[in-house]
């Protein structure tokens, strides 16, 4: 018997071929079954949302806007009842009347002041817009103008003849649609005035 070692080839790449086996085996047994894929379809997939939010979204975006008058009514705080108005005007009327005497001891020469009359109110309004669209500016000095503030009194004086109507006697309705007439007619002119194009000045002459 011969002392010689005998050597055994082993082949390598049967090895890992067998051993690459094994493992895919083992790693498809440990592996979590995979999901079903959806199917394709117009469904929505299911899962939480918010149902609710878009529901009232679209309600919001479909209901009209709130008008301005209920707006304000939820606003403003509740009226004061009847007796305490009438309280209210009686020492309103006592302090202005306090006043008024107050003013005549020291000017004997001044009269009782007129009773605050419609007319009144309305002058006031033609007043207003009238210096705002630079009325009454001395001579030399440039005419101030508040178009828009101007334009605010004319929508609010055409506010008082609208919420007025049927309320008025004939000389306060007359007055109050002349007023209004006059004060839109000067508002026309000034803005047609501010919408023109400027003139450019004449050429110079030739030396």
């Amino acid at each position: 018997m011969s002392d010689t070692p005998k050597f055994e080839v082993i082949d390598r790449r049967k090895m890992k071929a067998e051993e690459e086996k094994v493992s895919g085996e083992t790693a498809a047994q440990t592996a979590p079954p995979e999901k079903p894929a959806a199917p394709a379809s117009a469904e929505p997939a299911p899962g939480p949302r918010l149902v609710v939010n878009e529901a009232k979204q679209e309600a919001e975006a479909q209901a009209p806007a709130p008008a301005a008058e209920e707006q304000l009514a939820v606003e403003l705080p509740p009226a004061p009842t009847a007796e305490e108005s009438s309280q209210q005007k009686a020492a309103y009327d006592a302090s202005a009347q306090r006043l008024e005497d107050l003013i005549r001891a020291q000017n004997p020469t001044v009269g009782p002041q007129p009773p605050v009359g419609f007319e009144h109110l309305v002058q006031q309004f033609y007043l207003s817009a009238m210096l705002q669209m630079g009325a009454g500016t001395q001579d030399g000095q440039r005419p101030r103008v508040d178009i828009m503030g101007a334009r605010a009194t004319v929508d609010l004086l055409g506010v008082l003849a609208q919420k007025t109507r049927g309320n008025l006697t004939e000389a306060e309705d007359r007055m109050l649609q002349s007023v209004l007439f006059e004060l839109r007619m000067a508002f026309l002119e000034l803005t047609s005035m501010v919408g023109a194009p400027s003139v450019p000045p004449p050429p110079a002459p030739k030396s």
